[in-house]
């Protein structure tokens, strides 16, 4: 057993899984979260009868010992579901993606984002993208698309306007239909498997929160309502709300960047 003392910053996913991980290879770990339960952004809440996650956690599994891992601490509590996603537009209701399901919008709707597609079709070779991500709208998909769909949605999820978007992200998150696909959902053939959430894991019951939940009850040493108020990298040592002190060898931050910044006292001038 290692005599290091581990201090985690945070009892979020991350912070419980690092220290399940610590704690099962024996080493001294604590972990010290301000709110009441554990959890972070992966908590919910029950009212009424129902059960409101913080906000939205679909599982995906790229990793087969990550979804090994998941398997174990949910059992039976874990199913694959199918998305039924849906945009309200103009007074109705078409399937998610919206590029791919044109079909039953207005007639000129439906006319410019074909039309601003096959211009851009025409022009690919003598276009080049900027580096931004309305660019990449406007390159891929068309003005049409562009407008009625794409920038007005990624502006609210973003909360920035898309010009202010880096392009490099969007490859495994943005549905990107062929335009063969675009025109068969323009004439009335639905594309319900695009993008990488048409199929997803979730918990049958209890919301989200059963995951970080499961991991808190494999795990000790952590300590809820017990804010940090300052952390000294030269000393080793956090304070917490309370006051206490709690010296660490190792620490490990789970919280967000600019947090840990005004927490520690003495920033080395680089950072």
């Amino acid at each position: 057993m290692t005599s290091k003392r581990i201090i985690v910053l945070g009892a979020g996913l991350t912070g419980l899984s690092v220290a399940w991980h610590l704690q099962k290879s024996k080493a001294s770990c604590e972990i010290f979260e301000k709110e009441i339960e554990v959890g972070g952004l992966c908590r919910s809440q029950k009212v009424g009868g129902f059960t409101f996650d913080y906000t939205g956690h679909l599982l995906h599994f790229k990793n087969p010992g990550i979804f090994s891992f998941i398997k174990k601490l949910l059992g039976n509590n874990l199913a694959v579901h199918k998305r039924s996603s849906w945009v309200y537009f103009s007074g109705r209701h078409i399937p998610y993606p919206f590029q791919a399901n044109l079909h039953g919008l207005p007639p000129a709707v439906i006319k410019e984002c074909l039309l601003s597609l096959i211009g851009v079709l025409r022009n690919k070779n003598n276009h080049v993208i900027k580096g931004n991500f309305s660019d990449w709208i406007d390159y891929n998909l068309g003005r049409g698309i562009a407008r009625y769909f794409m920038r007005p949605y990624n502006s609210k999820f973003w909360t920035i306007p898309c010009d202010r978007l880096s392009c490099d992200w969007h490859n495994n998150i943005v549905p990107q239909p062929s335009p063969s696909q675009i025109i068969e959902g323009a004439l009335g053939s639905r594309a319900w498997n695009l993008g990488y959430n048409s199929k997803f894991w979730y918990p049958v019951r209890g919301g989200i929160e059963v995951l970080p939940l499961a991991i808190d009850s494999q795990i000790s040493n952590v300590h809820t309502e017990s804010e940090v108020k300052g952390i000294n990298i030269r000393d080793k040592r956090i304070v917490t709300a309370s006051g206490k002190e709690h010296k660490f060898d190792y620490l490990v931050s789970t919280i967000p960047l600019p947090e840990l910044h005004k927490l520690i006292s003495v920033v080395p001038h680089r950072v």
